[in-house]
């Protein structure tokens, strides 16, 4: 337990980052102005061979540290910097993001307890255009937001765990659960590895007031890309893990919903076909528009309760609900595929 000043534990910041030379300069002003003890505070960044200035905009810094990792892949990354840290606390954020200025001290509040393995906060909206907005207030957001405290036991999908960008672990924790799973890529990596934090008998904190900024995606071609590669991640986990994880009988869930629904609809529309029936066609009909339908509904009392009359989310954002939705799954199809092509032509 960290109770008061003359016990603040070292805290070390870890941040991956490839090719961030447009937005990590933001995020290492940020981590320059942060309050807490600078003799007890180190900053490393581990760059993955970055081919833009990356590394030139770090040196910058003369209190941060500088590794390079050849390895591909954010874990990779992470388990470097774990490595060649010496923090009792292990923070992680992201190069695209700016961290508040009470962010450590947060963190060491939410260690309070000793069975905390490993504690996490919001990762909110850094610009307020209309894709940033979305990405906070979609039914699915694209980074988990907490309206409460809670100290949970186990994580619980689809939003109840941490995101990488704001977490942090106690590394006393490490010998008991591992490092990252360097296998696991493209997404749910941190995930994971929480779970089994969790699985030592250790509890997460999950702190709404642990914030942090985050610059999200600026397209919808870029958040659907995203989405797709989130996809193949739950995917990869499935194979790594089979059903030994929480997210992998999650996402089963998921693409068998999907597989069902398309069956339903394929069944519908081939009887309406061959019967010639308006009924089927009905039916079809109202399948396909139901979900677009009850998002908007959605939308349209969270628009009467913020009060700011923000009418475009009733359109705009179901539809992005619906294609995050589909492409997610098609990215977990996609690599399963992959995987098994490649395991069946080795």
């Amino acid at each position: 337990m960290f109770t008061n000043d003359h016990d603040l534990p070292r805290v070390s910041v870890i941040v991956p980052v490839k090719n961030g030379a447009q937005k990590i300069g933001g995020l290492l002003d940020s981590l320059m102005q942060v309050d807490y003890d600078r003799e007890m505070l180190e900053i490393v960044v581990v760059d993955g061979n970055s081919s833009d200035n990356t590394r030139e905009i770090v040196l910058r810094y003369p209190t941060v540290r500088l590794l390079t990792e050849e390895r591909p892949g954010l874990n990779a990354a992470r388990n470097t910097g774990i490595r060649n840290s010496t923090g009792e606390v292990i923070a992680f954020t992201d190069s695209d993001c700016i961290v508040s200025k009470d962010w450590v001290k947060k963190i060491v509040e939410d260690f309070g307890e000793k069975e905390v393995g490993c504690v996490g906060g919001n990762a909110l909206r850094f610009y307020d255009d209309l894709i940033s907005r979305y990405c906070d207030e979609s039914l699915m957001p694209v980074m988990r937001i907490f309206t409460e405290k809670k100290t949970l036991s186990k994580v619980k999908p689809p939003v109840q765990y941490p995101a990488g960008c704001n977490m942090a672990i106690r590394r006393s924790i490490l010998a008991e659960a591992g490092e990252f799973d360097e296998n696991i890529e493209y997404g749910f990596d941190e995930d994971e590895l929480v779970e089994r934090i969790c699985s030592t008998g250790h509890t997460m904190v999950l702190d709404p007031d642990l914030l942090v900024s985050h610059k999200h995606r600026s397209s919808v071609r870029e958040l659907l890309k995203q989405t797709f590669r989130y996809g193949r991640g739950m995917s990869v986990l499935l194979r790594e893990k089979g059903l030994k994880s929480i997210f992998s009988k999650w996402i089963l869930l998921i693409i068998f919903g999907l597989i069902l629904w398309t069956a339903l609809l394929s069944s519908l529309s081939i009887l309406a076909v061959l019967t010639g029936s308006l009924g089927f066609l009905y039916v079809f009909s109202g399948l396909l528009v139901f979900p677009f339908a009850s998002l908007a509904l959605f939308y349209v009392y969270r628009t009467v309760v913020y009060r700011d009359r923000k009418w475009k989310r009733v359109f705009a954002y179901p539809l992005m609900d619906v294609s995050r939705f589909v492409v997610f799954v098609f990215g977990s199809v996609y690599q399963f595929v992959k995987s098994y092509r490649k395991r069946r032509n080795q």
